[in-house]
């Protein structure tokens, strides 16, 4: 190879000595640049042409270079000629890698597998011998798409009242060609570097691989608003004929600021709060992180209450812990004007005082008003009860024209409408005092009772105080008195008497108050006999016996002329017929006959029991 080398190169500039002014000039057009993806193959076109195309020379020859890494220099890869000459040279980074094509328009460089290396200036020298020689470049450019960007951002809290900007977040795009840049965006709207409020930090790294490296760091001026802010970087890179741009994930900062909002309100219970409940104030500030608070009373401001963190427990409380409370943040900016208060208010309701007290002895007849109070912090309502039923309603019960029905416990209860668990109830005792009155409407009571029978007469007296009741009998020394009871108001007496003749009974119920008498007037009848007693129930007995027996014969005397009458020996001729049929005798016969017997029996059980005496024919 160097020997063809060095016998065609003497050749061929003796041969454009000779023809140089018989051709026509070389014309050379290249691209400025070629982009392509690294690892994939490059195509560096060549055109030439001559000025005459009629004196076209017959010979030309083509060369390829290269410039140099790091200097000014050229490297020649390939030269040939527009025939069948095509000559790869040795011991180049492109031995093994380039092929070159020639047609009509010209010639073209192939490049196989394209290096980041590869990125530099290709040399196309095109010699027409007499017709002179002519030479163009391109620049064949490599992309290499970096790895999707990292971003990191700052773990700790970034104050706002820091005067400088402060590290947000960092970004790293890795392994790209050429240099990718990156963008800073926050909510997806681009910063701008801004002395004092912006810093963008760019650090490149161009690795042994021959990849570049770009780590991109946020300073950022944050104020409260970034609490909720999204900080987010974009990568772009070049490729073929475009720019591409790649977005990072979002990540958020946290933002460390003072409280200037306080809030404070009860957490529970719900609702009204009544004496007993345990109550629970909660505070809450704007500021981050949240500051512990302190809790204290607008009566008592120098006095801290016992808390935990952004609680208080007030368990059980009173009317006495009623108040306004006030809640203040510890922040270490200090804060400390800004507060929190809410009014707390304790409801109550005290226990019902009833006048008059525990029991009232009062007159029959008279009228009494009774009142039932309870201190309470709101509105009340008062409801009467006596023996479980609704008497009245309100705080004073009036009771007119008392009667023994009025005497009883009668119950007050309180409520608080608007706080149902609130209630208190209380009572009086009503004694109603005055003469007996015996139970009963009429005073006197007029019996009639057969001579010889025993008799309860019942007497039953109310008053107070409790009456007494004694009897006085008329007309009977055999009585006895065989129930005595007493309740609170009520005395019952019952005696049992024995009628031998008109009785007279007197009932006595008195008391200190006085005395009511019942009379008992009973007059005896004597006892009925009869000399020939008849029971209408043996009678009807009697009755019955003889008319089954009735049933029986007729029954008899039917089956005995039907048994003659089939032997022949009761005559068939229409007058022995007649005969037969005249005796015969027919069911409703049988039925009047018995009612008859049935009304002389009903005639027989009257005038037994009205006592007529029968005659001795009718005995």
């Amino acid at each position: 190879m160097a020997f063809l080398h060095r016998a065609f190169l003497p050749l061929f500039l003796h041969v454009c000595l000779l023809n140089w002014s018989a051709w026509a000039k070389v014309e050379l057009t290249m691209h400025e640049s070629v982009e392509v993806y690294l690892g994939d193959s490059a195509q560096i076109p060549c055109q030439y042409s001559f000025t005459d195309a009629n004196n076209e020379p017959s010979f030309v020859m083509i060369q390829w270079f290269v410039r140099a890494v790091g200097s000014s220099s050229r490297i020649r890869i390939f030269y040939g000629d527009n025939k069948n000459q095509q000559i790869v040279d040795n011991n180049t980074d492109y031995s093994g890698r380039i092929e070159v094509t020639s047609d009509q328009l010209g010639t073209q460089l192939n490049i196989k597998d394209v290096q980041l290396s590869d990125e530099r200036e290709f040399f196309c020298q095109v010699n027409g011998l007499a017709a002179g020689s002519a030479e163009g470049k391109t620049h064949l450019r490599v992309f290499a798409t970096p790895e999707p960007p990292v971003i990191e951002g700052v773990l700790t809290g970034i104050s706002v009242t820091s005067e400088v900007p402060s590290k947000v977040a960092s970004c790293e795009a890795r392994n790209g060609f050429p240099k990718p840049n990156i963008t800073w965006y926050r909510n997806n709207m681009p910063l701008m570097s801004t002395p004092g409020h912006v810093n963008v930090l760019i650090l490149s790294t161009r690795e042994s691989s021959g990849f570049y490296s770009v780590q991109s760091t946020l300073e950022y001026k944050v104020v409260k608003e970034d609490k909720d802010a999204q900080f987010s970087c974009e990568v772009s890179f070049f490729v073929p004929a475009a720019i591409r741009t790649v977005e990072s994930s979002s990540v958020n900062i946290t933002v460390h600021y003072p409280t200037t909002m306080v809030e404070l309100w009860k957490e529970s219970p719900q609702g009204l709060v009544k004496e007993g409940d345990m109550v629970e104030l909660r505070c809450q500030g704007d500021g981050n992180p949240p500051p512990p608070f302190t809790f204290n009373r607008e009566q008592e401001l120098d006095v801290d209450l016992e808390s935990r963190g952004d609680v208080l427990i007030l368990s059980p409380v009173s009317r006495k812990d009623s108040g306004i409370y006030q809640c203040r943040p510890l922040d270490a900016d200090g804060y400390t004007e800004v507060k929190g208060e809410m009014q707390l208010t304790v409801h109550y309701l005290d226990p019902a005082v009833v006048v008059p007290k525990e029991s009232e002895v009062m007159l029959k007849g008279e009228d009494l008003a009774a009142t039932c109070n309870a201190l309470s912090s709101l509105k009340t309502s008062t409801v009467w009860y006596k023996d479980g039923q609704q008497v009245g309603k309100g705080n004073t019960l009036h009771l007119k024209d008392a009667t023994y029905e009025t005497t009883g416990e009668y119950v007050c209860e309180v409520t608080v409408p608007s706080l149902p668990a609130l209630h208190t109830s209380g009572s009086v005792h009503i004694i109603v005092q005055g003469g007996p009155q015996l139970v009963g409407v009429e005073q006197e009571v007029q019996l009639e009772e057969a001579a010889g029978r025993m008799v309860n007469l019942s007497c039953e007296a109310r008053g107070h105080p409790l009456p007494s009741i004694t009897w006085n009998i008329i007309g009977s020394q055999n009585w006895q008195e065989v129930v005595s009871k007493a309740s609170e108001l009520v005395a019952h007496s019952v005696v049992s008497v024995k009628v031998t003749s008109d009785i007279s009974a007197l009932c006595n119920a008195s008391n200190d108050m006085g005395t009511e008498v019942k009379v008992f007037s009973i007059k005896a009848i004597p006892r009925l006999t009869s000399t020939a007693p008849f029971s209408p129930a043996e009678g009807s007995g009697v009755i019955i016996v003889v008319i089954i027996l009735c049933l029986l014969l007729l029954a008899i005397l039917g089956s005995v002329l039907y048994f003659l009458h089939k032997k022949g020996k009761i005559p068939c001729g229409r007058s022995g017929k007649q005969e037969i049929t005249k005796e015969k005798t027919t069911k409703d016969d049988i039925v009047v006959e018995m009612k008859t017997n049935t009304k002389n029996e009903e005639a027989v059980l009257l005038k037994a029991v009205n006592g007529d005496k029968k005659g001795p024919s009718e005995q």
